[in-house]
């Protein structure tokens, strides 16, 4: 049976501008069934590194909270504490974050409030007996919500291929600790013949995994927890992973910690992707580089498994933007995610959520 998907394009007039079509979008999809009358309602979003620029413009979250308070509903938005050094890896830097990129309450009219506390030690234990974990932890207050609307910008990701929905669910709302859990195989290793020693790699990690010997950069394992920053950071991309075996089990963890999100929110998800400024990398770095494709539109579904097969779908119907880091697959039709990413396999991650019951790849999309 296919899964409802619903768009809207960019186009916009003076009788409706797009806030007001994206209002229409919610209520077409199914809003006012997952919301009800005096629900606390988790908007689960990205909030952007500080110095990021892609993330989605608060005006559009201010939409979405008025279309969740006409129901009756108490939306908040949230997000989950980072494993990587950065400015969203506690609480106060992460609010501190949020209201510097906009998304003050006098601006998007809800509370902001970070699912895992202050370090991100606030957590609950979901069992999901799967084949890489029994139990998997997520941010108090995701499970303590009474409905889930996962608002993600789509674009690409060094580890996913993509970032969409399954991943601002999977990935973003797990605690720190669940955050590691899933990046326990990604371990790095550093190919010296690329390395210049130029050291941009050591004040991005966390960990203090990194330091510069003989004017190479040498990595201690044993401190590695696997965020997989230094891998995009390096200018010379001396810093490469295990593809072949670190990525399939990645994508994995990150499905099995989507069905934990999910336990508990039967008929209670919302997906929006906003298929805009598709940058090549994830929010959670310090800047954004040109997007490989033009502004697409807005996406909502009710199956986390179609919105993001949808999206890719989208993405890879455009031909490319010339200027970006997309080099080839250009062509309308061409894979964008792995011809940023050759080595990513960003199939597994839908297949994987398919084989669990968390959605279909098989959609039907309507534009309205």
């Amino acid at each position: 049976m296919k899964s409802n998907v619903y768009f809207i394009d960019l186009r916009a007039s003076a009788k409706e501008n797009l806030v007001d079509k994206l209002a229409r979008l919610l209520d077409t999809a199914g809003l006012s069934e997952t919301v009800k009358e005096r629900e606390l309602v988790a908007v689960k979003l990205h909030f952007g590194e500080k110095g990021n620029t892609a993330f989605i413009r608060p005006v559009f979250i201010r939409k979405i909270v008025e279309s969740i308070k006409s129901i009756g509903g108490y939306p908040f938005l949230t997000d989950a504490n980072t494993l990587y050094a950065g400015t969203r890896s506690d609480s106060p830097h992460h609010l501190t974050t949020a209201i510097q990129n906009g998304f003050a309450y006098s601006v998007v009219n809800a509370p902001i409030i970070i699912a895992d506390g202050l370090r991100g030690k606030s957590e609950t234990a979901v069992t999901v007996n799967q084949k890489n974990f029994k139990k998997v932890y997520i941010g108090s207050d995701i499970c303590e919500a009474d409905a889930l609307i996962s608002v993600a910008h789509f674009k690409g990701h060094e580890l996913s291929g993509f970032g969409g929905a399954i991943k601002n669910l999977g990935m973003g709302c797990a605690s720190r600790k669940g955050k590691l859990a899933q990046h326990s195989t990604v371990a790095p290793k550093v190919v010296r013949k690329k390395c210049v020693g130029c050291g941009d790699c050591l004040p991005h990690c966390s960990q203090k995994a990194l330091s510069l010997k003989n004017e190479k950069a040498v990595l201690n394992a044993k401190k590695c927890i696997g965020c997989g920053e230094c891998i995009l950071i390096c200018p010379n991309s001396a810093i490469e992973i295990e593809w072949n075996q670190a990525i399939p089990t990645f994508l994995e963890n990150m499905v099995e910690y989507t069905m934990g999100v999910l336990k508990n929110k039967t008929d209670k998800l919302l997906s929006v992707n906003f298929i805009t400024q598709v940058s090549p990398a994830c929010d959670c770095y310090g800047h954004n580089d040109a997007p490989i494709v033009r502004d697409i539109g807005i996406v909502a579904s009710k199956d986390p498994v179609a919105i993001d097969q949808a999206s890719v779908d989208l993405v890879n119907q455009e031909e490319a933007l010339p200027g970006s880091c997309l080099e080839v697959n250009t062509e309308k039709g061409g894979d964008k995610f792995r011809g940023v990413y050759p080595n990513v396999d960003w199939t597994l991650q839908l297949d994987y959520a398919e084989k669990l019951g968390l959605g279909s790849r098989n959609y039907e999309l309507t534009k309205i």
